[in-house]
This record gives structure tokens, sequence and C-alpha cells, in this order.
């Protein structure tokens, strides 16, 4: 009865998620005294897995799955826990795994644990931590059920290196009609993901117009960060929507983000209070952000950011 996991992998490649989740599987592995099973779709090389406990690959290859579906994908998850006999599923708390999390809970008849932010402080019975009311508080989940899927919130539980053997077998699951046919597939191209980063600098309209973005896009170059953007940018056409975080926008949890120019609108910072360290430039002292933001700069970020990239710049050239 082992652990089972989902691994998310995009263009072949894993995604930092798909890593973070193989970890905490392995904490509850160790925790039950089981092994690590990993479900993996059309990734290039899965041997990465290897160095984050995983112990077996149930590998499928299938180029009808090269885009996302949310039921076809969950009945992948559900065969593959039913061969194993696995009563815990592991999965991440990305979009894709947000639309499929319910659905693996109805095939499965599973108890289903969102936004869970620890190992769990009991396996009998099963209890995790989880947050609340929009990442202002926590609580503590027991899930009474036999069969229990667990989504681990990003950049929470972080990457832990632990070998496994890692051994690959091909898995060719029953595949559902779809009933649906992707046409066409627009993605950002940022050089860091907002939903993999640790770093994020986001911008609001104190910046007065796009062709002020270079000096964000810069700073996040320093920093090896993604960019962002409030609701409002994305909306004027500033930023592409791809871009734009917050409660109706993407959900952040990156270990830093930095916001610039934005007021802090209730929505926005439902949607970035998972991040941990939050720095806020602003004009205003009176914006709201400031009493969620842990660091604050009260100035103007044309004075503030360029200062900062160079400062940067000057650390990074110092510790090269």
């Amino acid at each position: 009865m082992s652990v089972l996991v989902y691994t998310e992998s995009d263009n072949g490649q894993f995604k930092k998620a798909a890593l973070e989740v193989a970890s905490y599987a392995k904490a509850v592995a160790n925790q039950l005294g089981t092994t690590v099973t990993a479900v993996s779709i059309n990734a290039s090389d899965t041997s990465v897995l290897r160095n984050y406990g995983v112990d077996k690959v149930l590998h499928v290859k299938d180029t009808t799955l090269n885009n996302f579906n949310a039921n076809s994908f969950a009945s992948i998850i559900s065969q593959a826990a039913q061969q194993e006999g696995s009563e815990v599923v592991v999965v991440s708390s990305t979009a894709d795994s947000r639309y499929l999390a319910p659905l693996l809970a109805v095939n499965l008849n599973a108890g289903y644990a969102s936004n869970v932010v620890d190992a769990p402080s009991s396996t009998a019975p099963f209890t995790v931590k989880r947050t609340a009311f929009t990442n202002k508080a926590f609580n503590y989940s027991t899930i009474n059920t036999t069969n229990k899927i667990v989504g681990v919130s990003s950049n929470a539980f972080g990457l832990v290196e632990s070998s496994g053997n890692a051994t690959e077998e091909a898995f060719a699951p029953n595949l559902p009609e779809s009933g649906v046919t992707v046409e066409s597939l627009d993605k950002a191209t940022d050089k860091v993901s907002i939903a993999d980063a640790d770093i994020v600098v986001s911008a609001g309209r104190g910046l007065k117009g796009p062709e002020h973005w270079g000096m964000v896009e810069e700073l996040a170059d320093v920093l090896g960060a993604a960019t962002a953007c409030s609701k409002p940018v994305s909306d004027l056409g500033w930023r592409p929507h791809s871009e734009h975080v917050g409660q109706t926008g993407k959900p952040v949890a990156s270990n830093l983000y930095i916001a610039i120019g934005i007021s802090g609108a209730i929505q926005h910072l439902a949607g970035i209070n998972a991040s941990k360290v939050k720095v806020v430039i602003n004009t205003d002292p009176e914006a709201p952000f400031f009493k969620a933001a842990d660091y604050g700069v009260v100035g103007d970020a044309f004075e503030v950011v360029p200062q900062l990239i160079e400062k940067l710049k000057q650390f990074k050239a110092q510790n090269a």
C-alpha cells in the first residue's frame, strides 16, 4: 500500500510543484512505513524523482494527453491508486490539480483536504494542517474516509531531497471519452512562471502606464523572479491576463512578493496572502497593503526601484 503522488509536467519537464508533492508524499510514507509511487504523464525523464524519495514511477505515454483534461487525468490517477492499493493520494495546488482533485475524490470515494501546509500531525486519525480564511489562519482537519486526497499548498512544504530507487513501469490505463477537443493553447512565455516562482515582482496602476514596465522586468531579472500585476493593470491591457494575481486571478504563494504601486485591494491581498514575505513600495503611507506587508517603503517607485536594482547588482557582483 504505497502513497500515490501525481507529478505534474509541462512540455515533458516536471514542474517545481511536482518535486514538492513528491517530497511531501515521502514524508507521509515515512510516517506510514510504506513507499512512494508517482504517476507521471508524458514526462521526458523521470529519473529526477528518485532524488525526492519516489520508489516507483507509473509512466503514462500518450500524445492525446499532451493537453490537460481533468476527467482523463483524474481517471488515470484513480486507476493507478486502485492498482497500487493506495489509500493516500497527494496532489499539488496548481490550477490543474485543483480541477482534478474533486473528480478524483468522487472516483475514489475519498475525503479531500486542500491547502495543506505540513505533514500530517497524526495518521490515526489522519489529521493535516491547512490554511483558512484566505490564508489568514490555520485549521487542523481530520479525513475520516478510507481513501484520502491531500492537496499541498505551493511553497509550503518545500523541496526535500531523499534518495529512492525510482524504478519506472509503463502504465496504460483505460481512457474515458473526454468529449473535449483543444483547438489551440496560449501559454505565458515568461522566463519564470508565477506558479513556480520563489520570488514575484508585481506592479499596479502606480506605474502610470505600460511604458514604465521595463524597470519591473529588470528588477525581476536581477532577482530571478516572475513578473505579475494587479487586476486593473490587466484590465487596461497594460499587461497580459496571465500575469494577473489575486483572488480573481492567479494565487501566489512565493517566498518573496514585491508589490510596486499596488494599493492592496482585499481581492488582491486574498490572492497573495500565502506568500511568506511581502514587500510594498508605494507613495501613499495609508495604502491598505502596508497593513499586510512585512516590509514597506514609502516612496516614489520611479526613484526607489532603480536604486534597488543598482544595489542588488552591486551585491551580486561582490558575491559572485
